[in-house]
């Protein structure tokens, strides 16, 4: 008979022990996100996928608020994450850094994400917009590389969480 398994059966290791474990070469910027459990949502799914670490640009909220730490059930103890006013000021840090700009945003010159060779020798911060407006168009400019996620449906868009959720596998899957 298949039974699921109790947490202490998965294994996994505590936040004293994820500090010290070596990350993938991924960061996560959250440019002006305005929901708080969209922000939970991505330290946890970064939490589960060992990235390196999250800043969250402008508007967007950050710990420790509980609505933020609903959807991210203790993973902004484990994830690093640091808070920039300006997202050009972040994308300039991590492309001094040596660290491939993605922007995850439907443009002129995007990409599909299955096009895209993930290359293990780089290391990447993947931009992720707010959830009406998208990546600010401020940023757009000095972003080096626009994935986009196949749809086939009827809608223009993922919600931004699961979004990262997709494009956080993709890379870690490669990374790692």
């Amino acid at each position: 008979m298949v039974q699921k398994l109790k947490l202490e059966e998965l294994n996994r290791i505590d936040v004293e022990t994820f500090k010290k474990v070596e990350k993938i070469p991924l960061v996560i910027i959250l440019d002006n996100l305005r929901s708080m459990h969209n922000v939970g949502a991505s330290f946890r799914t970064a939490d589960a996928f060992l990235i390196e670490k999250i800043i969250l640009c402008g508007i967007t909220p950050h710990p420790p608020h509980r609505e933020i730490h609903k959807a991210a059930l203790g993973a902004t103890e484990s994830v690093d994450w640091s808070h920039e006013s300006d997202i050009n000021t972040a994308i300039s840090d991590y492309k001094n850094r040596g660290y491939e700009i993605i922007g995850i945003e439907q443009t002129t010159n995007s990409m599909m994400i299955t096009d895209f060779s993930i290359d293990r020798s780089k290391k990447y911060a993947l931009i992720l917009g707010n959830e009406v407006e998208g990546i600010s168009d401020e940023a757009l400019p000095h972003i080096d590389t626009f994935l986009e996620i196949p749809q086939l449906g009827t809608k223009h868009s993922l919600n931004v969480s699961v979004c990262g959720g997709i494009v956080m596998w993709e890379f870690a899957k490669a990374l790692k």
